[in-house]
């Protein structure tokens, strides 16, 4: 029986939480962690050691960019593929996900069916930086 991906998600807005939640779920993956806010994010992807994380860029505490650095500073960690989501919609804020070892990056508001189809190809090792 092949085990169910596992997804740690942190933002530190209720509502994006939810729908992230359940494009998960509509790509047949399962919740780890749900976190409010970096530090809780952390701890989380610590504590499960998901097969994906997505991270909010900007959150209390510690931002997503913040635990990207620090999952690829992990060498139990450094190979999660990690969604980076941002308000920010310039190509500087990509480049800037991109760089702190980010897989892929999507601007809010996003589709779900496009986020769906991310974490899908993540959780194949495709991870998209286009």
């Amino acid at each position: 029986m092949v085990e169910p991906v596992r997804v740690v998600i942190a933002d530190d807005d209720a509502d994006m939480r939810m729908l992230v939640t359940i494009a998960v779920r509509k790509a047949g993956m399962v919740l780890a962690g749900v976190a409010e806010d970096g530090t809780e994010a952390w701890q989380s992807v610590r504590d499960q050691t998901p097969d994906i994380v997505v991270l909010d860029v900007s959150m209390p505490g510690l931002s997503g960019l913040d635990v990207c650095r620090l999952i690829r500073s992990d060498p139990l960690l450094t190979g999660i593929p990690i969604l980076l989501l941002s308000a920010g919609v310039s190509g500087a804020s990509r480049e800037i996900g991109i760089e702190a070892g980010a897989d892929d990056f999507m601007p809010k508001p996003f589709s779900p069916r496009l986020l769906v189809e991310k974490l899908v190809t993540l959780s194949q090792g495709r991870g998209s930086t286009e």
